[in-house]
């Protein structure tokens, strides 16, 4: 099969198209013919050499595809209610950027009705992180307010609608005027240009001096500081990045006398239950919203899969508003 490995740490260029031998499923798996693979930041990460794969996870970067189920565990297969053929969505701990990957049955979900694959494989990813960090770390409720930083990222185009399907209010911060109407459009209530306005004197603002609920933080570092003086009294801080920086200094005084919560988590070196766990909940709760038109696919720009080089220069340039995908349906390219 075709797959993009990663040459040597560094810049875009070291990713190369090879020829890797096919993955073999095994018991409580399942053999994917990709038609498409998700990029995201922990891709970057990884060829830059700054976030290994879990162990025992592939070589190869890439953590979420759609395609069709080519083999597998038959007997998990039908407890699942999935059989060889069906196309599917699925969560990977790595080796996701190549023409079959293995997945856990657990953390695959049926490509919803009316999606390419192209677009299915942006879901997995953001999807499990935005359920797993502001539904049930966050707790987020009808009627109260999210604020996401970096509101045009894949993540944060996902956390938009899902917030807003489930009844709350959106903030986000951005970097530019096209950034901030993409995500308006998308269900965010109000776009805070970061670059030219204090986010923290913008929230109180906007939400009359009482702050938000919860906070979805890609930033970590500096930021945190100035997201406890954006919380509600019992409001939630949820870290899911640190590209700020991983040292924080802040008045613990207010997190006592206003009773916040700080958490954060990775979804990469979860186990497979607790991955598996989110996918039933995304099935039950999440799926009804994608199949009446509540969430939509958000995909900013698609490559073939051998100019993945060109994709990752993209994701760190910023300039893209939801999703980067690779498409295999011409590999060699």
């Amino acid at each position: 099969m075709h797959a993009i490995e990663i040459s040597a740490y560094g810049a875009p260029d070291v990713l190369r198209l090879v020829q890797r031998p096919r993955p073999e499923a095994g018991e409580g798996e399942v053999r994917i013919r990709v038609s498409a693979s998700g990029v995201n930041r922990p891709d970057v990460l990884q060829r830059r050499g700054q976030y290994a794969p879990p162990p025992g996870a592939p070589d190869l970067p890439g953590l979420e595809v759609a395609g069709v189920i080519d083999s597998g565990d038959v007997e998990a297969m039908e407890a699942a209610g999935l059989r060889i053929g069906d196309r599917v969505c699925a969560l990977v701990a790595g080796g996701g950027y190549a023409e079959y990957c293995v997945a856990p049955i657990g953390q695959c979900l049926p490509v919803p009705r009316g999606w390419s694959d192209v677009e299915a494989a942006g879901i997995p990813e953001t999807f499990f992180t935005v359920w797993s960090n502001v539904f049930d770390r966050g707790r987020l409720q009808a009627g109260e307010t999210l604020l996401v930083q970096g509101g045009s990222s894949g993540i944060g185009v996902t956390a938009i609608q899902m917030a807003r399907a489930m009844g709350a209010r959106v903030l986000v911060t951005v970097g530019s005027a096209e950034k901030a109407e993409a995500c308006v459009r998308l269900g965010a209530d109000h776009a805070i240009l970061y670059r030219s306005q204090d986010f923290v004197a913008e929230v109180a603002r906007l939400t009359g001096g009482r702050g938000v609920d919860v906070i979805l933080d890609m930033v970590a570092g500096p930021y945190v500081a100035r997201e406890i003086d954006c919380l509600a009294e019992d409001g939630r801080l949820v870290i899911i990045a640190v590209q700020g920086g991983t040292e924080a200094a802040f008045d613990a005084g207010k997190v006592l006398r206003r009773r916040l919560t700080i958490t954060g988590s990775t979804l990469r070196p979860r186990s497979v239950a607790f991955k598996a766990a989110i996918a039933r909940e995304l099935r039950q709760h999440v799926w009804p919203l994608i199949e009446r038109g509540a969430i939509r696919p958000v995909v900013h720009r698609v490559f073939p899969a051998g100019q993945a080089a060109h994709a990752h220069a993209l994701m760190e340039s910023n300039q893209h508003i939801g999703k980067i995908v690779l498409d295999w349906s011409g590999a060699a390219a």
